[in-house]
């Protein structure tokens, strides 16, 4: 009896089971489906776009802008498409009972030009018949899989030949298995596949760019088919990319921070803002490697930090934005978290009033000089004096840079916690030193907490240094297509500037997890991490070298 309850439970569970891999596998398949709608709307309104201006002409400069503006679109679209499509796939290799999806993609130019050289590699042939294990084989045909693939400066195809066999005694056909490739139907290469990644993230090129000056090379790549290579590249490194933010948010210590990223809206640009989390323990000698983790959101509401750092408790050092406030607050769960505020930014205001130089300059040129404040020189004097003993005591223990602090530096903080007082009523409540001192009063605990605990740090500039990319990276893509591509654009920042930090070349690390990735076993991921990767290829050259 009770054998049978036994097993009617586990049949209950199995089919509730497989109704959860077929919900979400119809889920996938419909997601992938809607994608795939999107990307051909984007293509076919790009299409009609340039027809009308072939037919009609430019009736002004912004028609050109518009369709720079459309190809980011369907670059967006289709790169998404191709991220939903997969997974589709994957959902699907679960059930029985859905129809798999297969995405349509519109007509493209050939990528692979005769003009190529090409290099063919034969796998090694089966030596025996996989079926009987008869060694009378003969060869029955092959099948080539041709990869376009980048040798710095040098475009080649690669054939990847599979022969086939067939036994003389079974008729069996035998044939090497197909090699892996990081994207579907395998068009590109490793080595091509990062670099499209690194030029369009790490070098902040859009892809329209890339496809000119890949034509220029003699090797036309449609914009379609490079989006869809960013999409299963980023596919592929998700679980990376899991990896890394597990890293990050074990730190004891995180610097914070967010810039603006327009994204592009019906007829105008919003505003998105990119955050980024940086886990840096070298100024304390710590021995835990440093990485970045970037997430992208719609506006700067202070629920995305929250969301963002809602497991993590430690010490937080970032600017005085409020929507952080809450995160420090004593009831917060799973523990509060210490605020550490950013001597650099309480300086710069007082640096306005303090440049001689810029002074100098505008008088010289005849401007309206900047009238300079004893006040300000003396704030910023004695805030640099605080700077200079950090420099001196930068990567020691946690507990020789508190004893420094506390010896050196806490006589100049407490001084000019006396004269920000003293002076603090002799301007107006209007005037930019009077807000400038409040600002640094109103948080004196979050500004001397570096006295008592070793591991702060002195500025946030490790998160502002992790964000001038994206600051340059402006200046040349503009916006966002969409928020879809902002939040991948946040997942391949967080590889690459990670990789930066570690000094790894992005597009040499790329190409390697990329050929490695989807047979590297999935507990051993953390070893494609930058860091590791690094030390591993040393390893293997010191090997060598031996």
């Amino acid at each position: 009896m009770a054998l049978a309850k036994a097993g009617e439970a586990q049949e209950k569970a199995a089919s509730a089971e497989q109704k959860h891999f077929d919900a979400a596998a119809e889920l996938a398949v419909a997601k992938a489906m809607a994608s795939e709608d999107k990307a051909l709307i984007a293509h076919q309104a790009l299409r009609i776009a340039k027809l009308e201006r072939q037919v009609y002409g430019a009736r002004k400069e912004r028609s050109a802008q518009l369709q720079d503006q459309m190809e980011l679109e369907l670059e967006e679209h289709e790169a998404s498409a191709t991220e939903d499509e997969i997974a589709a796939e994957i959902a699907v290799a679960r059930t029985t009972t859905v129809a798999g999806f297969v995405r349509k993609r519109p007509e493209a130019r050939t990528t692979f030009p005769d003009h190529l050289p090409r290099e063919r590699v034969v796998l090694d042939p089966p030596t025996a018949c996989e079926c009987c294990g008869g060694g009378r084989l003969r060869k029955l045909g092959e099948d080539v899989t041709r990869t376009l693939e980048l040798v710095p400066r040098q475009w080649k195809v690669i054939e990847t030949v599979r022969e086939k066999f067939t036994c003389r005694d079974c008729e069996k056909i035998s044939q090497a298995p197909a090699p892996f490739h990081a994207i579907p139907r395998g068009w590109a290469g490793p080595s091509l596949l990062a670099m499209i990644l690194y030029e369009k993230f790490g070098a902040h090129q859009p892809l329209n760019r890339l496809c000119e000056r890949y034509a220029l090379e003699g090797v036309p790549i449609a914009l379609s088919t490079m989006a869809d290579a960013v999409g299963a590249g980023c596919f592929a490194l998700s679980p990376l990319l899991t990896a890394l933010e597990r890293r990050v948010f074990s730190a004891e210590r995180l610097h914070g921070d967010d810039t603006t990223v327009p994204v592009l809206a019906t007829g105008k640009t919003d505003i998105a803002r990119c955050w980024v989390y940086v886990a840096n323990d070298k100024p304390f000698g710590g021995k835990d490697p440093p990485a970045a983790m970037f997430y992208y959101s719609r506006d700067r509401s202070s629920v995305h930090p929250q969301a963002h750092l809602a497991p993590w408790s430690g010490v937080f050092q970032a600017d005085a934005f409020t929507g952080y406030d809450k995160l420090y607050a004593p009831d917060r769960k799973p523990s509060p978290i210490l605020q550490a505020a950013c001597w650099a930014h309480a300086r710069r205001p007082f640096f306005i009033f303090a440049d001689l130089e810029e002074a100098a300059r505008r008088k010289a040129s005849g401007k309206k000089p900047v009238v300079v404040s004893p006040v300000a020189l003396e704030v910023v004097r004695r805030i640099d004096a605080l700077f200079d003993i950090e420099r001196e005591i930068n990567g020691q223990s946690p507990e020789a840079r508190r004893a420094v602090r506390q010896e050196r530096s806490k006589p100049i903080v407490e001084a000019l916690h006396a004269y920000l007082e003293e002076k603090r009523f002799a301007f107006s409540r209007t005037h930019d030193l009077y807000k400038a001192i409040n600002y640094l009063l109103k948080r004196w605990a979050a500004f001397t907490l570096f006295l008592d605990d070793g591991r702060v740090c002195l500025s946030n500039n490790a998160a502002e240094r992790a964000l001038r990319g994206i600051a340059l990276g402006r200046k040349s893509w503009l916006f966002c297509g969409s928020d879809r591509g902002g939040q991948r654009a946040a997942a391949m920042y967080s590889l690459i500037v990670t990789a930066k930090m570690n000094d790894v070349d992005p597009h040499a690390w790329l190409t390697d997890v990329l050929a490695r990735i989807a047979t590297h076993p999935a507990h051993r991921i953390d070893e494609l991490l930058p860091w590791n990767w690094k030390a591993l290829r040393e390893e293997a050259m010191a090997a060598e070298a031996a």
